[in-house]
């Protein structure tokens, strides 16, 4: 296996706040994403999401939802997106989730994510997700009665500048016991 430098894209991945409207993403690029995010780790390899890729006239109508409560404006540019929906758990991962009291779908929902985000940073691509949208809207336009968990705003960054990572310490959130 060769080796891969990770920490060179978790420094370089961030979340795109302009996006460059004349340039529209090629399918075989969110193909790519898509075929990384499969890959992703889940409980039980159970991949509790669905992700909808939507482009075009589709896309025009989920910017407009992404905004419609006066929040991230900055996908005013934006051509592509991602709708990840939450599915259902196969057996063995319900059974563990109900077992341990664990949310694994949504720790799931995340991991892929960030895989399909990762994938995208590897191609020059911009994204952001988000939490915060009108889910009834998106759901009909998707065609969708499933719990929508995030849309990631995907496309080119306007400009290549790396923004300096504000991040809490090691000592903040880590501790190593022997």
């Amino acid at each position: 296996m060769d080796f891969v430098e990770f920490k060179q894209l978790a420094k370089v991945r961030q979340s795109c706040r302009d996006y460059d409207p004349d340039k529209t993403v090629d399918e075989s690029l969110l193909e790519s994403c898509v075929d990384s995010m499969i890959l992703s780790p889940s409980a039980c390899n159970a991949q509790p999401y669905f992700y909808y890729i939507v482009t075009g006239e589709k896309a025009k109508k989920v910017r407009n939802a992404l905004t419609s409560f006066g929040m991230n404006s900055f996908v005013k540019n934006v051509n592509a997106f991602a709708v990840v929906t939450e599915e259902n758990y196969n057996l063995s991962a319900k059974i563990g989730s109900s077992m341990k009291n664990q949310d694994f779908k949504s720790i799931d929902i995340g991991i892929s994510a960030a895989y399909f985000t990762a994938e995208a940073t590897t191609l020059g691509l911009g994204t952001c997700i988000m939490g915060w949208f009108d889910e009834d809207q998106i759901q009909k336009i998707v065609d969708t009665k499933n719990r929508i968990r995030l849309v990631i705003a995907i496309g080119y960054p306007k400009d290549s500048n790396i923004r300096e990572k504000k991040r809490k310490t090691h000592q903040a959130i880590t501790k190593f016991i022997k």
